[in-house]
């Protein structure tokens, strides 16, 4: 199945994405700890610090979203969506879909154009000239990830929408509170 095949080559991609998230964040927050221990204790802070942080941002803000919206993460409107079964579920999931696909690829197409904007007038921070243009090309490279999971996601569901009976591939399934309930419930005591 194409769609599975697709679906599995993706993950790849958006799991080394979030794996290179989370080690910044934890190179971020080691970097925190030497800020307020050599501020603090030898009265000497990391020069350009801030610039640091909010150049980081990008990379732990965006880079995982493609990942979150493969396990179905995002915060949505869940309540209308469980009330519908079957076609009128997956057709609703189809719609939601396309309309995520052109406003991502809206803001992919300006936050490229951003990025070109910061190679091509060499921008940079004020405090240590650190150059911007890295962690703008992160949200592109991240919205471009995403809407290729949305795509993959719309086939799958333009596949359910044609036949509700076959199991969903390359889409999220959703759960009810109780049913997301229970399964957390079994998790904690599988870790007692």
């Amino acid at each position: 199945m194409i769609i599975n095949t697709y679906d599995k080559l993706l993950q790849k991609l958006e799991n080394c994405l979030n794996g290179f998230a989370a080690i910044s964040i934890f190179i971020l927050m080691l970097t925190a700890a030497v800020q307020v221990v050599s501020r603090k204790v030898l009265n000497m802070p990391i020069p350009g610090y801030i610039d640091i942080v909010e150049q980081s941002m990008a990379i732990f803000a965006f880079l995982s979203i493609s990942y979150c919206q493969r396990l179905g993460g995002h915060v949505r409107m869940e309540i209308f969506i469980l009330a519908l079964k079957g076609r009128s579920q997956w057709i609703s999931e189809l719609i939601q879909t396309a309309a995520s696909i052109l406003i991502v690829s809206i803001l992919m197409y300006f936050s490229f154009k951003h990025f070109q904007r910061a190679w091509v007038f060499g921008d940079s921070t004020i405090d240590i000239g650190l150059v911007t243009w890295p962690s703008k090309l992160m949200v592109p490279i991240a919205l471009a990830t995403l809407n290729l999971r949305l795509l993959v996601q719309l086939a799958g569901y333009i596949r359910l929408t044609i036949d509700p009976q076959l199991e969903p591939v390359g889409v999220p399934v959703l759960k009810d509170v109780v049913k997301q309930a229970e399964e957390e419930a079994a998790q904690i005591q599988l870790i007692k």
